[in-house]
């Protein structure tokens, strides 16, 4: 679990869309990386020690042994898949983390494709760097680091409203997207705690649709930052790691 994060609890409903939705792109995984046989065989021999479906198997340069990649999650076996490795590979000279590399790139997304319009907009100076964050109305870690986005110049932030720790989340959301000025009234109720008044019969809120983005994305904690890049952050991380985060992050379009 990455520091400074609110977790979903179990909820065995929003865990069966969860589990369709992997389904659901395992087929496209696949063709994305067509298997040796020598893959096949290993995908094979290690899927019923794996208790997800795997999505995709691969050979590494690393001591002949096999990535087993389940969604972002990726372990490794041997040829004869007999044992499970778990953990990261790194470089004993350069110190760089293969594993860590790889697991960014399979969490890396395409920023132009998040359905902005589903996020309330908050633009501050130029507004030229670019974040989108899925928070939790009732997420502790989602207020420290809202205090810390104060601090922020030239950014324009994207705020999801992602509710998965209670159903008193989903009801919080849905009265400050009503509200007259949501991208106020989300501050106010993170910062100080200033709940506003009741949704006006009538009023629809993104809720679901974003619910279901947020599991699209494999997102299980709030908060989970989302750079220009398409690089993902988890976790309430500080002001300096922030600022360095917008400067590398460059739009891919």
């Amino acid at each position: 679990m990455p520091h400074g994060m609110c977790l979903a609890p179990e909820n065995p409903m929003k865990k069966l869309l969860a589990l369709t939705v992997i389904a659901t792109l395992a087929s496209v995984a696949q063709a994305a990386h067509a298997e040796t046989a020598q893959e096949a065989a290993v995908r094979k021999l290690i899927q019923p020690r794996v208790p997800a479906a795997i999505d995709s198997v691969t050979k590494t340069p690393y001591l002949g042994l096999f990535e087993v990649r389940t969604g972002t999650e990726v372990v490794y076996t041997d040829a004869g898949g007999k044992y499970i490795f778990m953990g990261s590979i790194v470089d004993s000279k350069t110190a760089h983390d293969y594993t860590r590399a790889r697991v960014d790139d399979l969490s890396r997304i395409r920023f132009a494709d998040l359905p902005l319009q589903l996020a309330l907009k908050q633009v501050k100076g130029t507004g030229e760097r670019q974040i989108a964050i899925f928070e939790d109305p009732n997420c502790g870690y989602c207020k420290r680091l809202r205090e810390t986005l104060q601090g922020l110049d030239n950014v324009t932030l994207y705020t999801f409203m992602y509710n998965i720790l209670s159903d008193e989340s989903a009801a919080i959301s849905k009265n400050i997207w009503c509200a007259s000025d949501p991208a106020k009234a989300w501050d106010d109720w993170m910062l100080n705690a200033k709940a506003v008044p009741t949704a006006p019969l009538g009023c629809q809120s993104p809720n679901d649709k974003v619910f279901a983005l947020g599991q699209k994305l494999k997102i299980n904690g709030t908060p989970t930052l989302f750079f220009a890049d398409g690089s993902r952050v988890p976790g309430a991380i500080d002001v300096l790691t922030l600022e360095a985060k917008l400067t590398t992050a460059k739009a891919v379009r």
